[in-house]
């Protein structure tokens, strides 16, 4: 884990797997801006949301159908696949198909998980806590590596301030990037407001820009996007996720000296 990447990590797709026909909209797109701007691009989707704030929220297709429709994805379009995983047993699956294993933030102590998404060989991409600082992270990072880990990535994504409020201390970048080389801003879950929205997580995606410019002077490593077509129809995260159409400039200024 010495080198760090020399050009970001870029991570961008739905919250949740709605549909084939939606995932293969933002993975045509994703494909066409890996070609025009010469830049690599992770896939990203959820097969289940399993801390959605309300019972009644929709959460996926499940394991099994999701990882074929990853998996169908990575074949297609060329694309590296990324998904997140709440319990130990979903680890040996997911490995088997996608090339980074993301734990949650709420879940980003819970030793069996690290130690399970460790054990794939799969790149471990953990999520800091809302209620971590960066410093603290040294700790997940430690229980990945310690089980085998080969890489493992930090994200930061927020951290409470007060009730029904996320706020960013972008001092967290440099703080994780003394733990590991690579360090990711969530650039959409970083601006939701958990919980605020009558049994749904709101939130304000024109924020979504600058967290990722923010980032950048911090010196993040990577960018992490939540996008749809038509993100006030998405079924998790609506009002967070940045408009498809919206990435590639989005990109085009990360990418500017």
């Amino acid at each position: 884990m010495d080198n760090p990447q020399l050009s970001p990590i870029l991570i961008a797709g739905p919250c949740v797997i709605e549909s084939a026909q939606l995932l293969d909209t933002v993975a045509l797109e994703l494909a066409k801006i890996r070609k025009t701007l010469g830049v690599d691009i992770i896939f990203k989707a959820s097969f289940d949301k399993a801390n959605r704030t309300s019972i009644r929220s929709f959460r996926g297709p499940g394991l099994e159908k999701g990882l074929q429709m990853l998996a169908d994805v990575k074949e297609k379009y060329d694309l590296r696949v990324l998904t997140d995983i709440h319990e130990s047993y979903q680890a040996e699956a997911v490995g088997s198909v996608c090339d980074v294993i993301q734990i949650p933030a709420f879940l980003c102590r819970q030793t069996d998980l690290l130690i399970a998404a460790a054990k794939t060989g799969r790149i471990v991409n953990i999520k800091k806590a809302q209620f971590l600082s960066g410093k603290d992270m040294k700790y997940p990072v430690e229980k990945a590596l310690e089980s085998g880990a080969k890489e493992v990535w930090l994200t930061e994504r927020g951290n409470c301030m007060g009730y029904n409020n996320l706020v960013v201390d972008f001092r967290n970048i440099p703080d994780m990037k003394e733990i590991v080389p690579n360090v990711i801003m969530d650039c959409t879950h970083s601006v939701q407001r958990p919980s605020a929205g009558d049994g749904k997580t709101v939130g304000d995606r024109k924020f979504v820009p600058m967290m990722a410019l923010a980032a950048k002077a911090f010196g993040a490593t990577g960018y992490f996007f939540e996008v749809h077509p038509n993100p006030d129809q998405g079924l998790s995260d609506a009002a967070n996720m940045l408009e498809l159409a919206k990435l590639e400039g989005l990109i085009r200024d990360i990418l500017k000296k």
